[in-house]
């Protein structure tokens, strides 16, 4: 398991995780609705000088949602493919450039041929692509992982008194920062 972040740019795993994925272990100090809610109690135990590092954020009842962007038409994916291919063809057009031979400096043509050659191509792909489909997935989504509610675990030391903290937050009128 990679942990990235500020702190961690790496990507090398952290100290003291599992390297393959296993369930979360500790004991439920906070269930909270949205994952918002479930970082703002982990950031209040960080304020309160808690060991967070025996804390876990889970989602429990994950679903899979599916946002409908919109309709697709063959223009929409013919003028899709051919500005992603021209931005693949613009990037190779420049490498091609800056490194071809012939004196100093960046030649235009291998620019030029690599944007064109780049649409085309994007616009063929994207069409068989589409065709494919034959019409039963005329729109376009995004999709994303969610959890019906966040637990906040901790491990047995110090369950007790990150409860205790997340109670105090709680009872805090909604908006309170301190």
């Amino acid at each position: 398991m990679t942990v990235t972040g500020p702190f961690n740019p790496s990507g090398r795993p952290a100290q003291g995780l599992p390297r393959m994925p296993t369930p979360p272990s500790g004991w439920p100090i906070g269930s909270y609705a949205t994952y918002e809610e479930a970082q703002r109690a982990v950031e209040h135990l960080a304020d309160n000088d808690f060991a967070v590092e025996d804390v876990t954020i889970v989602g429990v009842d994950l679903m899979l949602v599916e946002r409908v962007i919109g309709r697709l038409s063959w223009g929409k994916v013919l003028g899709t493919g051919a500005v992603s291919g021209a931005w693949f063809g613009l990037f190779v057009g420049i490498l091609l450039g800056l490194f071809s031979g012939g004196g100093p400096g960046v030649h235009y043509q291998p620019i030029l041929v690599g944007l064109i050659s780049g649409m085309f191509f994007g616009v063929v792909f994207a069409a068989i692509s589409y065709a494919s489909t034959r019409g039963r997935r005329d729109f376009s989504s995004a999709s994303q992982l969610v959890a019906g509610r966040y637990d906040v675990l901790c491990q047995p030391r110090n369950a007790e008194r990150g409860r205790d903290l997340l109670a105090k937050l709680a009872m805090r009128p909604s908006g309170s920062t301190s």
